[in-house]
């Protein structure tokens, strides 16, 4: 990860990948995790509905704040089982500059289970 560019794929793996948008509905401290996280409980919309995830977001952001942001998150990987929860979305956001994770969205509000194109 970083600044180099990966290996290239073809465009059927990227549609493998499926990205959407969905609105999260509840945010709380995750002091369960190894290291400092927030659980969150995103609205993907019909028929995802919604699904759990963990972040390590805490830098930037504050589980309140977070509530009815939309947010970017991989929804077809396995479930990942994090401490006490099982995670069932990848949320996604890029690194700062110190390694912080800053969240990804969309800049418009579009419908919570649009698919990343």
């Amino acid at each position: 990860m970083g600044g180099k560019q990966e290996t290239e794929i073809t465009f059927d793996d990227y549609m493998a990948v499926d990205i959407r948008v969905g609105t999260i509905v509840d945010a709380e401290p995750f002091p369960e995790a190894r290291k400092p996280a927030i659980k969150m409980m995103i609205d993907f919309g019909d028929p995802i509905g919604v699904k759990k995830s963990s972040a390590q977001i805490t830098v930037h952001y504050e589980p309140e704040e977070l509530i009815g942001r939309q947010v970017l998150g991989v929804v077809n990987f396995p479930p990942r089982q994090i401490g006490p929860i099982r995670s069932e979305v990848l949320t996604l956001g890029f690194a700062d500059g110190n390694g912080d994770i800053v969240l990804a969205k969309s800049d418009k509000p579009v419908p919570n289970g649009a698919r990343l194109l």
